[in-house]
């Protein structure tokens, strides 16, 4: 029995696609927001922060546990869960100011992470051997496109709209990509056997909220608080590696995840998901800087905003030439020369901060980079992972990618609320500070390029052998189904 070729494959790409720019772009909508909350919500800072917090948290715990739900009980189906949840999520954020409600629609927003790996897995499944690596490729870029398009546009709604409106706008493109998808996307007939791994989903989330609460709230709590939850994390992982080990349908298979090509790549994700994020929070600081400290130039949050779409415009026409690349040499060797070049653009960095025209260069340079590597990650783990594991394996690498921007997070801020100068009792990051971040970064992305090299290399690695191995598979799994 042979795979069902999908009856509109460009339709479905592009479906899929906008579902993971919008849900990528709801993730950063209210990164703009943050300095106005705290009046807007008579709220303090620290409490405004939960914000983001909350949609890491959210989004670090669904995306794998909603990828394993995909593999079991349909992909489509529980892509519209997470669409749902994206809904959702903005109402709540469009039609109050309370900090609460908002913490609350933001964790719902959060969730809807899971959309890229599910829409990875349905073109995996549906598309023609052929087709599948390129849209994958896109697919994939759409979590870095959709933060780079996303900031610029929410800068622009807080500057001249009410801030209700992008929460609007998001919930509009949300009810619509619900209803292409029931238009357009086909659900799958593959599906993985067995139970779903309740006490195994229970104890991922209960260490990834330790875990990502320590990173993220390291400046703000205290030192006891945060020795707590990391030694909560420290004990729970042992133990829900051991159970994950013997239980008969895991919610993820670590033996699978254990394998080199699996390992290091998704180790490979983290750190470009670290190098990618010091882009996006240090180009938006950076140009919006004072004049008094000598090398800021002031500018608004608008302009501030506008220097990250280039990055996009450059992560929109690379998707495409990254899958060429990983047909020509394979994903192994994409992803290779992507952390290079995220790694050459923060080298541009360390020399370009004293005008726009030059900050903006290096940050699209970076977002080249990056858009290269997203497009590549994917197509590495669909060489190591069986096809009854796509959703749950691209779920857990782009888990990695959001462990990778927390703890970027925590670093940048620690960096420049550390490295500071003073004037007339002003105090703001010293310029050195953002070398800093970018010699981090930028080593990040090297180390990157190094895990490249322990990838086991494949002797066909071109996209022709991966589709055609998938089609085996499909073809294999429906038969025994």
């Amino acid at each position: 029995m042979t795979v069902r070729p999908a009856a509109h494959p460009r339709l479905i790409l592009a479906a899929l696609a906008f579902c993971g720019v919008l849900v990528s772009i709801s993730q950063t909508i209210v990164v703009p927001l943050l300095p106005e909350l705290p009046g807007i919500t008579h709220s303090p800072a620290s409490d405004v922060s939960w914000l983001i917090t909350v949609t890491l948290l959210t989004g670090a715990v669904f995306t794998p546990l909603l990828g394993r739900a995909g593999d079991m009980y349909g992909k489509r189906r529980v892509l519209l869960i997470a669409l749902s949840s994206m809904v959702i999520g903005s109402l709540l954020c469009a039609i109050s100011a309370n900090l609460t409600v908002l913490i609350v629609g933001r964790a719902f927003q959060g969730a809807a992470v899971a959309v890229v790996p599910l829409g990875i897995s349905i073109l995996r499944d549906e598309l023609p051997p052929r087709r599948v690596i390129p849209s994958i490729a896109i697919m994939s870029s759409t979590l870095g496109i959709g933060a780079a398009f996303g900031i610029p546009a929410a800068t622009l709604v807080v500057e001249y709209a009410n801030w209700h409106t992008m929460f609007w706008i998001n919930l509009g493109l949300g009810l619509l990509d619900i209803v292409l998808v029931l238009l357009i996307v086909p659900e799958s007939a593959v599906r993985t056997s067995g139970r779903f791994d309740i006490v195994g989903a229970l104890g991922l989330s209960a260490f990834l909220v330790c875990f990502l609460l320590a990173v993220s709230k390291t400046t703000a709590w205290s030192t006891s608080t945060l020795v707590i939850l990391y030694a909560v994390t420290v004990l729970l992982i042992p133990v829900w590696g051991w159970y994950e080990l013997r239980t008969r349908s895991p919610l993820v298979d670590l033996r699978v995840s254990a394998r080199p090509a699996v390992l290091f790549t998704n180790l490979g994700a983290l750190l470009i998901g670290f190098a990618f994020y010091a882009n996006s929070l240090s180009t938006a600081q950076l140009v919006q800087e004072p004049t008094w400290t000598g090398y800021g130039l002031g500018e608004s949050i608008v302009v501030s905003g506008l220097c990250l779409l280039p990055g996009g415009v450059a992560m929109v026409l690379l998707s495409p030439v990254s899958a060429r690349i990983s047909n020509a040499r394979g994903p192994r060797f994409t992803l290779g020369i992507a952390s290079v070049l995220m790694a050459a653009g923060y080298v541009v960095r360390l020399f370009t901060s004293s005008n726009v025209p030059g900050i903006v260069i290096g940050a699209t340079v970076v977002s080249a980079g990056t858009a290269v590597a997203y497009s590549a990650l994917p197509a590495l783990i669909m060489h190591a992972v069986p096809v009854t594991e796509t959703a749950a394996a691209n779920g857990l690498n782009t888990l990695m990618r959001t462990v990778g921007q927390a703890i970027c997070s925590t670093i940048v801020a620690t960096v420049l609320a550390n490295v500071t100068i003073a004037s007339a009792g002003r105090v703001a990051p010293a310029l050195s500070a953002y070398r800093i971040v970018f010699v981090i970064a930028g080593l990040a992305a090297v180390a990157a390029a190094g895990l490249v090299l322990l990838i086991p290399v494949r002797r066909r690695e071109p996209a022709h052998e991966v589709t055609g191995e998938v089609a085996g598979e499909v073809a294999g799994e429906v038969t025994r189904t």
